[in-house]
């Protein structure tokens, strides 16, 4: 791996920018929502980069592939939570489906570092 640092890593960056743009997001939320889909569409943002992150720092390539695998699930979670959101009117429409455009390409980037791990 070329990168020393998972400050380094694309995706750690752009994933870092989708976290703080849900925390945005889900500013408007009703209230009644706060420690229900609020915290946990922020908690399953907050997971991709930190599980980025974590793997980096780990020892191997077959650690650090586990943890992006966690980080894809955790994006995916994301992915669902908002859609859910935009169905229950939460969130708007083009702001839901930018948060899912990112996703899904942080997503592709996830698996995109997996298979280089593997070869």
């Amino acid at each position: 791996m070329e990168t020393r640092h998972y400050r380094d890593l694309q995706v750690w960056q752009r994933s870092m920018s989708l976290a703080r743009e849900v925390y945005a997001a889900t500013e408007g939320f009703p209230r009644s929502e706060q420690f229900g889909l609020v915290s946990q569409i922020r908690r399953a943002a907050v997971s991709v980069p930190s599980n980025i992150a974590e793997g980096r720092g780990r020892a191997s390539a077959k650690s650090f592939a586990l943890f992006l695998s966690q980080a894809r699930g955790s994006i995916y979670e994301l992915q669902t939570q908002v859609e859910l959101a935009g169905d229950l009117g939460y969130i708007g429409k083009d702001r839901a489906q930018s948060v899912l455009s990112e996703a899904a390409e942080i997503a592709s980037m996830i698996q995109g570092l997996v298979a280089a791990l593997h070869d």
